[in-house]
């Protein structure tokens, strides 16, 4: 659930109104196939160990790409065991509930799908032999191309079958552990940053051998796609700054040093995978301040100490 304020609260796809939400284009044509609900217990069996992180990118070993720290989140709300068990949710068929932009104006999942169209659309427009990647709604667990996944791991990219995946309760554990305000623009960021691996798995720029500065693009990447959203035919009218503040509290809520800090109570600049939150601020601003994709150059983006030590030709 989200803040009350004019957030829209969103439950199991429920109604979410349109009171702070991002306004689609009433009659835009949703394409509901690039999104698909597996509901609860979408296989796989028990959870693998992703916390382990490591999977095969770009013919390379390269950290887990996540959202969020996947090696703290069991640490915030007691892991696999503790906390309220997952509700089962059934598969749903996202093409007869999600056909038009006024679909995507009033349920949460179709939100999701008109955010996938829009960033699919702009980068197939952008980048030459771009792939659609689907995004995979789940509940719980869901069996992927890299391994079994809980709800723990927080969203995610994988670069084996090239789906994102999305367990939709996240959202409320990014307000309610993490301290991010929320908001249907703070969601459409976590998207867009997902599908920005996507992007970096096409061009072949996954396996650099240290996870900050992919992360760090990857939240340029969205900020990209924010600053031409407009033009994807999906919207209404322009983000407002609001929205904008949405996506840029979402950054630094998930900042490698705010997570330290709440966790351990220390922070450890040398064990970051994804970035402080200043960083991860500032690359999702340079992104939609800019409005280009060259703009997200890895060169161009402001890397820890450790990264730059690691890899000169990043610094």
């Amino acid at each position: 659930m989200f803040l009350p304020g004019g957030m829209a609260k969103w439950r199991n796809g429920g109604q979410a109104g349109r009171d702070g939400a991002m306004d689609f284009k009433d009659q835009v044509d949703l394409d509901a196939s690039q999104v698909e609900d597996r509901g609860s217990g979408g296989g796989g069996g028990g959870f693998s160990g992703f916390p382990g992180g490591m999977i095969v990118g770009g013919g390379g070993i390269v950290s887990l790409i996540v959202l969020v720290l996947v090696f703290v989140l069991n640490n915030v709300g007691g892991g696999g065991g503790g906390g309220e068990p997952a509700r089962l949710q059934p598969s749903s068929n996202l093409s007869e509930q999600c056909k038009t932009g006024k679909d995507a104006d009033q349920s949460q999942k179709c939100q999701v799908v008109g955010v996938v169209n829009s960033i699919q659309g702009y980068w197939k427009q952008e980048m030459s032999g771009y792939r659609p990647a689907k995004t995979i709604l789940y509940s719980g667990r869901s069996s992927t191309g890299c391994g079994a996944a809980s709800s723990e791991v927080g969203p995610f990219y994988c670069p084996r079958d090239q789906h994102v995946y999305l367990d939709l309760s996240f959202f409320g554990q990014l307000h309610s552990q993490f301290g991010a305000k929320g908001g249907p623009f703070a969601q459409a960021y976590v998207i867009a940053h997902e599908y920005g691996h996507h992007v970096q798995d096409l061009l072949g720029a996954l396996d650099t051998g240290s996870s900050v500065p992919i992360e760090l693009q990857a939240d340029c990447y969205a900020g990209v796609w924010a600053r031409n959203a407009l033009d994807t035919g999906f919207y209404e009218k322009p983000f407002t700054p609001a929205e904008i503040s949405e996506a840029l509290d979402a950054a630094a809520a998930v900042g490698d040093d705010r997570i330290q800090q709440r966790t351990t109570g220390r922070i450890d600049p040398e064990s970051f995978t994804h970035g402080s939150s200043q960083q991860r601020v500032n690359a999702f601003q340079r992104g939609y301040e800019k409005g280009e994709p060259a703009d997200c150059d890895l060169s161009g983006l402001a890397l820890t100490r450790t990264d730059s030590a690691r890899n000169p030709k990043l610094s």
